[in-house]
């Protein structure tokens, strides 16, 4: 990747570099061409006056002495007469040569096609010096080859540096793609290391930046993801739950009321038997609705909570109270562990209330006739602690994780056959998180239960209910 924008960079940098050669040979050698040939037209113009000065005299007529002239002059020398009739030349024999009185360069220095000519007034007609263009071409080209030489050494530190810069950029660029690339592939852990300042630093900051943007965001979508996916398994674990627990009392409902309209109404003996099973399933629905409509509300958070301060003692004893006469049925004790009496919490009396009579009510149905189920609370803190403490079967430890969960039972044919709902322990637990407080059971198979709750005793708490 470096390698390839590397390339580019260089093939451009050549390509300028050649642009500006031709622009540099185009202008500047034409400039320097231009200076040359005046310069060189001025010389002879200087040359011919001086040779026009010597060819008054008679002398030049001697043989060989204009020939010599000529040389010394570095150019070819013509004496034209006023009529136009070639006197002398250097370089041919004037008998042989045309009249020059309409040739342009007796009148003025002009550039002709295979010499360059240079003429001034003598008075006895005109003295022209000529140089072949051969030689003032080779002399432009050599001018044109030193300029261009001197400037491709005066381009080669400036080349050097822009390679040293084009692999600087194309580094940097690599970089900046490769890292682009990583967010491509959803690598959006990946970093830029080198941030470095300047414009190439800024974007390379502006990237990371995007990058932990991205991994947030996606990371945000993963949570929402798998919360979305135990919501959607509850939903589903919720909808077989409650089919399976409504079915088993409306299918002894619908059975016992067919069987009864079938004949067995008049039958004296089973009647009454039948009425009561179906009153039992139908207190059991009831029981089943509520518990599921508490639940809602709760989740839904449409629960109405009213918080005051309420001593911790009488709700110990309001739940003794109303559960003493189920505890006392089946030869029970129930002993109250109470707390100091100017205890107080800070919570909501009716669902304190519930909790306390639902665990109770568990105690009760799962502890042996004759045996004691204890009470009690004290302080810890900023919280009371609440217990109920059962000398039942006890609980399993591979059942305790799942224990508050709703419809789970460890002995599911028991706890229909006691009558239970599934629900009274998930509704425990979402009433104590509601009233920013804990919930948590100890328990070993054989030794009994002791289930623990916390409230707050002041009304400074962080409410929350996590749904299971």
């Amino acid at each position: 990747m470096t390698a390839r924008i590397f390339s580019k960079l260089l093939f451009s940098l050549v390509c300028l570099v050649l642009v500006a050669l031709a622009a540099v040979d185009y202008f500047a050698s034409r400039v320097a061409e231009g200076a040359y040939v005046q310069n060189l037209t001025a010389q002879l113009g200087d040359k011919c006056r001086m040779v026009a000065l010597w060819v008054e005299s008679p002398a030049y007529r001697e043989p060989g002495r204009l020939e010599a002239l000529a040389r010394a002059a570095g150019a070819r020398i013509t004496l034209v007469a006023r009529d136009g009739r070639v006197l002398a030349d250097s370089g041919a024999d004037p008998n042989h040569m045309e009249n020059h009185l309409g040739r342009p360069e007796l009148r003025e220095a002009t550039l002709g096609i295979d010499f360059l000519y240079v003429a001034v007034p003598i008075p006895h007609g005109a003295l022209r010096l000529a140089v072949p263009l051969g030689d003032v071409n080779r002399q432009v080209r050599e001018v044109r080859r030193k300029i261009l030489a001197s400037t491709a050494l005066a381009f080669l530190p400036a080349v050097l540096l822009a390679a040293l810069a084009a692999r600087y950029v194309s580094g940097r660029m690599a970089d900046i793609v490769g890292y682009a690339g990583e967010l491509a592939r959803g690598n959006f852990r990946a970093r830029l290391k080198k941030v470095g300042a300047g414009e190439f630093g800024q974007l390379a900051g502006k990237l990371n930046e995007t990058g932990e943007n991205l991994e947030r965001t996606v990371a945000q979508l993963e949570r929402e993801h798998a919360a979305l996916e135990r919501l959607e398994r509850v939903r589903k674990d919720f909808v077989i739950n409650v089919s399976h627990e409504l079915r088993t009392p409306l299918a002894s409902i619908q059975g016992y009321a067919e069987t009864l309209m079938d004949g067995a109404l008049e039958d004296r003996e089973n009647n009454m038997r039948f009425l009561g099973i179906i009153r039992h399933n139908a207190e059991r629905l009831a029981r089943l609705t509520a518990d599921l409509l508490t639940i809602s509300r709760i989740e839904m958070k449409r629960q109405d909570f009213r918080f005051d301060g309420y001593p911790a003692n009488d709700l110990l004893r309001d739940a003794i109270d109303m559960l003493r006469p189920l505890a006392e049925k089946k030869g029970i004790r129930l002993v109250e562990e109470p707390a100091p009496e100017e205890t107080e919490v800070w919570c909501d009396a009716e669902a304190s209330s519930q909790i306390l009579s639902n665990l109770l009510d568990n105690a009760i149905k799962y502890t042996p006739e004759g045996r004691s189920i204890g009470v009690g609370a004290v302080p810890e803190g900023d919280t009371v602690k609440f217990w109920v403490r059962d000398s039942g079967m006890g609980i399993p430890a591979e059942d305790l994780p799942r224990l508050f969960e709703r419809f789970y039972r460890v002995d599911k044919a028991r706890s229909r056959e006691l009558g239970g709902t599934g629900l009274g322990l998930s509704i425990v637990k979402h009433l104590v998180l509601a009233q920013g407080g804990q919930v948590w059971v100890d328990s070993r198979a054989g030794e009994g239960s002791t289930f623990w709750f916390t409230l707050p005793v002041r009304r400074e708490f962080n409410a929350s209910v996590t749904l299971s």
